[in-house]
């Protein structure tokens, strides 16, 4: 393994502390992390992580994760979901997940899903939607709506020139509001966690 692969296993090995912790880890704490028998050795690495942008030192001299520490990698080659395909090598390319779902970070917020009234929608109970705050929406936009004062996920539709809400499951009615709706958000990213 050189150099370059070297601090790309400790920089996992930091992100996995970080992912547990929420912080970065100690002088010391990385010694243990990473096999090191220096402080100086760290310190090393760590100006090498902030060389390559995934570190940086904030107003007070303490490390800190810059948006690059977040970068997840991202296949060039999509997967067939449908008949498989011969195997062959994978390029990749860095990717933010904030970056590629989030425009507006002040303007966005995460939703737990409660429900199945999405479902054929592909939005399943227990996801978090990725909701930017608007107030207007288009017709077809999922979007999170206030109707007789209530929240809900739904599709914007029109019928006979009003605006309704339509599920994505048949078990639910179509929400024709008796007085206001009110646009809270549009739904423009989900996030699915999937256990083992």
């Amino acid at each position: 393994m050189n150099d370059f692969e070297k601090d790309f296993d400790y920089l996992g090995r930091i992100q996995d502390y970080y992912a547990d912790n929420r912080c970065l880890p100690s002088y010391a704490r990385l010694m243990g992390l990473l096999g090191f028998a220096s402080k100086s050795a760290v310190s090393k690495l760590l100006a090498r992580l902030q060389l390559q942008g995934f570190l940086t030192r904030s107003a007070d001299g303490d490390w800190a994760p810059t948006d690059r520490f977040f970068e997840r990698t991202l296949s060039s080659q999509p997967v067939p979901a449908g008949m498989p395909v011969a195997a062959r090598d994978v390029g990749s390319d860095a990717f933010a997940i904030d970056q590629y779902l989030i425009e507006r970070p002040s303007d966005t917020l995460l939703i737990p899903v409660k429900g199945d009234s999405m479902i054929d929608a592909g939005i399943h109970e227990g996801d978090l939607a990725v909701i930017e705050r608007r107030n207007r929406a288009n017709s077809g936009d999922i979007v999170i709506a206030i109707v007789d004062n209530e929240f809900t996920l739904k599709t914007l539709g029109r019928e006979q020139g009003r605006f309704v809400l339509l599920p994505a499951n048949p078990a639910y009615p179509v929400i024709r509001p008796k007085a206001e709706l009110e646009i809270f958000g549009v739904l423009v990213g989900l996030v699915r966690k999937y256990r083992g």
